[in-house]
């Protein structure tokens, strides 16, 4: 049990998750957590599990935003002196 104290960041409230915490349940910079108010008003953080789904559906997009360009090994073939 740690006591964390509550600081403003920007417009809102922040608690730094202490470095012991965080090796425990294995996240970083970055990574999502999901947040859980509990019945009797605990604050539940948990870190978000990967979705095969959601990873799909996001390399989809990239691909439909990000058009394909020549091959660059067509290209250094085309460009090749020997």
């Amino acid at each position: 049990m740690m006591n964390l104290q509550i600081a403003k960041w920007g417009n809102s409230l922040a608690v730094r998750i202490p470095v012991e915490y965080v090796r425990q349940i294995g996240v970083k910079e970055g990574d999502l957590l999901e947040a859980h108010l509990g019945t009797d008003g605990a604050l539940n953080l948990r870190p978000v599990q990967w979705s095969r789904k959601a990873f799909v559906a996001e390399l989809i997009q990239v691909n439909q935003d990000v058009p394909m360009g020549a091959s660059v090994m067509e290209q250094l073939r085309e460009e090749a002196r020997y």
